[in-house]
């Protein structure tokens, strides 16, 4: 399965929790931030990733941290869009 294809998928799964969120609640998943410690290490990896010398393990947990950066970034979208709906 293509990442398109199931981005799509996941994207189209979450469009019910779009009709869930207050403004409020959209507001804050919108400034979701990661922190410092999880970036220095997403950093690392990617950067091993890009010099490719990445470990098996440390590919593993460069792949749930780029699908965890990838469901974020949809509910993000998601929670714009309730934004811009309720703004309405």
């Amino acid at each position: 399965m293509s990442e398109t294809f199931a981005t799509t998928v996941l994207d189209r799964f979450l469009d019910p929790v779009t009709d869930c969120l207050t403004p409020d609640v959209a507001r804050r998943i919108v400034d979701l931030k990661i922190d410092p410690l999880l970036q220095s290490r997403l950093d690392e990896l990617a950067a091993k990733a890009n010099a490719g010398v990445l470990a098996s393990e440390e590919a593993r947990e460069y792949r749930e941290y780029v699908e965890g950066i990838d469901l974020i970034g949809i509910l993000k979208a998601k929670a714009r869009l309730s934004l811009v709906r309720h703004s309405s």
